[in-house]
């Protein structure tokens, strides 16, 4: 609005010359703008939790993949494999399905661990070019392979995607700043940030070159500024940690062990549809930003802890009469889980000064992908202590 006044302020004063108006885009086109990269932004994400997501799902199969392959190598074939105790009333595998969730998120805890120190200096696009591949590759390995471990190889090019993608693409929305708050008020906006808000919608997504640095961005912030932006992240690394911790040890440490044999699902269906009900839950309230906002995230967290201890005295006293209980329970894990994330993100968003903005979503990113990778060291042996059970 400045910019308009003061074009036909000049207009006014000058005598007899004419001061063209400099020509503005409608707030039409502005909030369209906004929205296609929002629409971007969306389809990013979609596509990077691709292959990570594919590849927890399919745990059961992959580990099963020995048993069922027949002889497809050159190698005599041996005696048929048995499950780890077939006396044990959980069907399981012999390796539980937390050896796939740590091989799909091990190398993405390194990959965040590294990515504050020095990712920032290297551009966006040959970060998406080197995610893309290694998503690619994955799904090639995982379809052509002959054995568990070979299958397990490509799970690691899927974790290789995710980590770089995710910290790749939420580094990214501290160059859009409208981009969180379109998602949960695009009708209002700060008159003062306009121009701000006006130049980050022309933006491309994706460009030949990183987004223009402004001063103070987060490849000029020193040792001692990362590290007090760092303790202020506490407040929301923290339950975001414990979230994905518990969610994340009933997906691959109780579902194998959640087996209801007065069903039609055979064992591995049931395992695809806990998943598939967790994605959709999460797919749900990761979307759900502009109507459910939510500030305290410990609440998150808590509760999540509550379906934890839950599942897991069912998994022991077996009370639970029929699998669609546990069906509604995922599905609300899922909610849980999708909006803690996405109001983590959110709040960060909000609270934290534009130099600091883009350190801020690269550090915090790390907390899911720590709190899962515990949650796979403790189920693996949950897994062979459950097992050996009669």
């Amino acid at each position: 609005m400045g910019g308009c006044a003061g074009s036909r302020r000049r207009l006014s004063d000058s005598e007899g010359e004419e001061t063209v108006p400099e020509p503005r885009l409608p707030l039409l086109d502005h909030q369209g703008a906004h929205w296609k990269n929002a629409v971007g932004f969306w389809l990013l994400g979609l596509c990077n939790n691709f292959s990570y997501v594919v590849m927890l799902s399919a745990a059961h199969d992959i580990l099963s993949h020995e048993r069922t392959s027949g002889n497809q190598s050159h190698v005599d074939p041996g005696p048929a494999p048995i499950p780890h105790n077939s006396s044990s009333r959980f069907d399981c595998n012999s390796v539980s399905t937390a050896a796939v969730l740590l091989a799909d998120i091990l190398p993405t805890l390194v990959i965040k661990l590294l990515a504050p120190l020095g990712l920032h200096l290297l551009p966006y696009s040959p970060r998406v070019l080197v995610s893309g591949i290694c998503a690619a590759g994955s799904f090639v390995l995982v379809a052509f392979s002959h054995s568990v471990g070979t299958s397990l190889g490509g799970v690691v090019l899927a974790s290789i995607s995710s980590g770089l993608g995710e910290v790749t693409f939420l580094s990214l929305t501290a160059f859009y700043p409208s981009y969180f708050l379109l998602l949960t008020s695009p009708e209002a906006q700060d008159p003062g940030g306009e121009e701000e808000a006006e130049s980050s919608a022309r933006q491309p997504l994706i460009r030949t070159e990183a987004p223009e640095s402004k001063p103070g961005s987060s490849s000029s912030l020193s040792l001692r500024e990362r590290w007090t932006v760092f303790k202020g992240l506490l407040w929301y690394i923290v339950p975001l940690v414990v979230v994905y911790f518990a969610e994340y040890f009933i997906n691959q440490g109780l579902f194998e062990l959640l087996f209801f044999r007065n069903t039609s699902l055979s064992h591995a269906q049931q395992y695809r549809w806990y998943q598939m009900l967790y994605q959709a839950g999460v797919f749900a309230s990761r979307s759900s930003l502009r109507c459910c906002h939510i500030r305290f995230t410990w609440a998150l967290a808590l509760l999540q802890c509550l379906n934890l201890a839950f599942l897991l005295a069912d998994v022991w006293f077996g009370f639970l009469p029929s699998i669609y209980f546990v069906f509604l329970i995922i599905l609300y894990e899922g909610l849980l889980g999708g909006a803690a994330y996405v109001n983590t993100f959110h709040n960060i968003s909000l609270e934290t000064s534009d130099e600091h903005r883009e350190f801020a979503m690269a550090t915090t990113c790390i907390s899911d992908t720590l709190g899962i990778s515990l949650s796979g060291l403790l189920a693996l042996p949950l897994h062979d202590f459950l097992c050996q059970l009669s």
